[in-house]
């Protein structure tokens, strides 16, 4: 080791070597079978499936009516005619940064 190391430096290698002789570990297994036990459970125990497929449809529905109101809106402001002069100018979105700060 070099003696004129800074002690974060001397950390690091440290940590370096301790992690290079560290043995690689496989992941843990889910037990055998254990998938198959909890569908059973779900089963015995009845409408485990059918809450699920409730709450399953409530999300698609309100997902969609995130995407039906977003549609709407993007229409709405596409059809303003204001809106699209905003986007033919490349000066534009500053000049309309000043006229909002001076009608303040």
């Amino acid at each position: 080791m070099n003696d004129n190391a800074s002690p974060a430096r001397t950390d690091l290698q440290r940590l370096l070597r301790s992690a290079a002789r560290a043995k690689d570990e496989t992941p843990i297994d889910m037990p055998f079978g254990f998938d198959t036990r909890v569908i059973a459970l779900a089963r015995r125990n009845g409408n485990g499936g059918v809450a699920f497929g409730m709450l399953l449809r409530r999300v698609a529905l309100a997902a969609a009516t995130v995407i039906v109101l977003a549609c709407a809106g993007a229409y709405v402001e596409s059809r303003n005619s204001e809106a699209v002069d905003v986007f033919g100018n490349e000066f534009a979105i500053a000049d309309s940064a000043i006229q909002d700060e001076f009608l303040k």
